[in-house]
């Protein structure tokens, strides 16, 4: 560890300098995976992709959600792509840190808890961000690729199915720590341990909770299909208005004629 270095380098015995420095080093060590991966996950990209790219704030426009699927909806393909790109990024530095600073496995959980819970509720934007899927399946791929491929294949199909991506999400949210122990069950012939359990459960349950709106729009009936083939809205919306332009100098002219 780092404070053995300390002990060599200040002269201290490393055997008394380790019973005195671990209790408040792994202390400080856990609040720094928790923070940095919170600062990171705070970094919402359909915030900034939508404010630079278009002069906007994508909240303000279809789900109100800043996150990928309203990016796609609402400014198309291009502004998607940043924002999948941005997020993934965020969450996988936030893995990467917290196994860096802490214990590997324990570090890298913790970083990526709190990065989902950054994107969800961020710091720099009035704590109202994404719903915190893409962060977590970016973190789950790097954390637990079986898994990851299982949630993958759950969300298409229902997403197939159903062309709800609100619903995709949700019960590959409930599945999630399922899967988590059916898979470290079959390959390891035991539970799995309870950092990486308690990670899929609280994970689950933040997912669930933020589509919790999406859940009663799709019992009422209301809740919008999801299809590539669809304008993105905010390029229809100016289409409308273009063709509203044209409509009212095509009356002009005609107003025109008859005078």
């Amino acid at each position: 560890m780092w404070y053995d270095w300390i002990s060599a380098k200040i002269g201290l015995n490393t055997l008394l300098f380790d019973k005195i420095v671990p209790s408040w080093a792994s202390s400080l060590e856990i609040f720094g995976c928790a923070i940095i991966g919170y600062l990171l996950g705070s970094i919402n990209s359909a915030i900034i992709v939508s404010g630079k790219l278009y002069g906007d704030d994508i909240r303000k426009y279809g789900s109100g959600n800043a996150g990928l699927t309203n990016m796609l909806r609402v400014f198309g393909k291009k502004a998607a792509l940043f924002t999948l790109l941005g997020d993934m990024a965020k969450t996988a530095l936030s893995v990467l840190l917290g196994a860096w600073l802490y214990m590997p496995s324990e570090g890298a959980y913790l970083a990526a808890l709190f990065c989902v819970l950054g994107h969800i509720a961020p710091v720099y934007y009035k704590f109202k961000g994404g719903k915190g899927v893409l962060a977590a399946a970016t973190a789950i791929l790097l954390l637990d690729p079986i898994v990851s491929l299982l949630l993958i294949v759950t969300f298409a199909l229902v997403v197939l199915l159903c062309r709800f991506v609100s619903m995709g999400s949700v019960i590959a949210a409930f599945l999630y720590p399922a899967y988590v122990y059916i898979i470290d069950k079959t390959f390891t012939g035991a539970p799995p341990r309870i950092f990486k359990l308690l990670f899929s459960v609280v994970v689950a349950l933040m997912v669930i909770f933020m589509h919790r709106k999406n859940i009663e729009r799709v019992y009422r009936g209301e809740e919008n299909r999801f299809s590539f083939k669809s304008k993105p809205a905010k390029q229809a919306e100016e289409s409308d208005d273009e063709l509203g332009e044209d409509e009212f100098d095509e009356e002009e002219d005609e107003d025109e004629d008859r005078e």
